[in-house]
């Protein structure tokens, strides 16, 4: 069973020096807006993702008025202890060791530590841009899959030296374009390896997604969920080929799997153009929990899942059939930011669990909570 027993802060986000130990397989954190709840989950998502789930540079991490910041953080796995530290530094160089020798690559750690987080922008996945749904995706299986990761890593570098030199041959009226040949030489089996592993991968967690769904909201309703991608129906190659005067005109490449999505359907029209509130984020809870499930088979053990400010997103019967899964039916460790303890303890009672408490804001000391 994978825990994280322990973590320290230094002059991350708003946190100048603090150190927390969990006591607890389900945790509580709870405060006024504003004093760190939602920045200590993302602390924790840090050791185990080597960044920020909400950042996408990391000086924008550090403190106010400091130079740097460092993390540390002890797990536990099955008894084996680790100790991880994210350093960065002042000069902006970022170092990430685990029992204190440094990654050459950070991306060797992602999955060492599997961890799914939950947060009110998450809704972005059903209803934002197909970019949303990739990078979903993309997390998932990098975390499944190291050489799934390091394929990506590798797409996306040819894909901008594409990119790059559709835009040159205008800006300077370039006319040899037999570079062009050698990235997609290149960028053709990269996507097309890609595209099958997440077409497979596919086939079973979108089932899985939409039965989370069923079970959530309480009831059977059409909801469909597909994968789209123009690779379903065309080898990658011709695409580039046929795309080619396309992309001259517009300076960057149109096609491939940088344009997949998962295609929601409700009743046969778009999800997000009808679905309520509620029923947007149960498909969201749906989709973590299949991320969740899956990330579990895979492991043998379950993630760490970080909760933030869900007890505002869903109704009180559907919030129950959520913690009723992750809290009672599943053993892995759970964080949860509220701004009213009272409701945290009130919904483990419904489902009796022992759970801990953490206040966090001046002289605050965590409690620990009995059903």
């Amino acid at each position: 069973m994978l825990r994280i027993q322990e973590i320290s802060l230094v002059q991350f986000k708003n946190y100048e020096q603090a150190s927390f130990r969990f006591h607890q397989r389900i945790v509580g954190i709870c405060g006024n807006n504003g004093v760190g709840k939602t920045n200590l989950l993302d602390a924790l998502y840090y050791l185990c993702f080597t960044k920020s789930y909400f950042s996408r540079g990391d000086q924008a991490n550090v403190l106010r008025g400091a130079q740097g910041f460092r993390l540390e953080g002890h797990f536990d796995n099955a008894g084996e202890h680790a100790s991880v530290v994210c350093i960065l530094r002042g000069n902006g160089k970022k170092e990430f060791l685990a029992d204190g020798i440094p990654y050459e690559k950070f991306s060797r750690h992602i999955g060492r530590f599997p961890c799914v987080i939950i947060t009110p922008d998450d809704i972005q996945i059903i209803t934002g841009a197909s970019e949303e749904r990739r990078r979903f995706l993309d997390a998932l299986l990098s975390q499944l899959d190291p050489a799934y990761l390091q394929n990506l890593i590798d797409y996306n570098r040819i894909l901008q030296q594409r990119n790059s030199f559709l835009k040159s041959l205008t800006e300077r009226r370039l006319t040899d374009k037999s570079l062009l040949e050698v990235y997609d030489e290149q960028l053709a089996p990269q996507g097309s390896w890609l595209f099958e592993r997440r077409r497979v991968f596919l086939q079973e967690l979108l089932p899985l997604a939409g039965k989370f769904y069923t079970q959530i909201a309480g009831a059977e309703e059409p909801l469909t969920l597909d994968y789209d991608s123009a690779l379903l129906h065309t080898p990658f190659r011709r695409l580039l080929r046929e795309g080619l005067e396309k992309d001259l005109y517009l300076q960057r490449t149109g096609s491939g799997i940088h344009r997949d999505d998962i295609e929601i359907g409700f009743a046969g029209v778009p999800f997000k153009s009808m679905a309520s509130q509620g029923q947007r984020k149960s498909l969201l809870f749906a989709l973590r929990l299949a991320e969740y499930e899956t990330l579990k088979a895979a492991k043998g053990f379950a993630p760490i899942l970080l909760l933030d400010d869900v007890f505002e997103k869903l109704d009180e019967q559907r919030m129950h059939n959520l913690l009723d899964k992750v809290c009672l039916q599943d053993d892995g460790q759970v964080f949860i930011t509220d701004t009213h303890p009272e409701r945290i303890q009130r919904e483990m009672d419904k489902i009796g669990v022992s759970f801990e408490l953490i206040t966090i804001g001046p002289e605050a000391l965590p409690t620990l909570g009995t059903p």
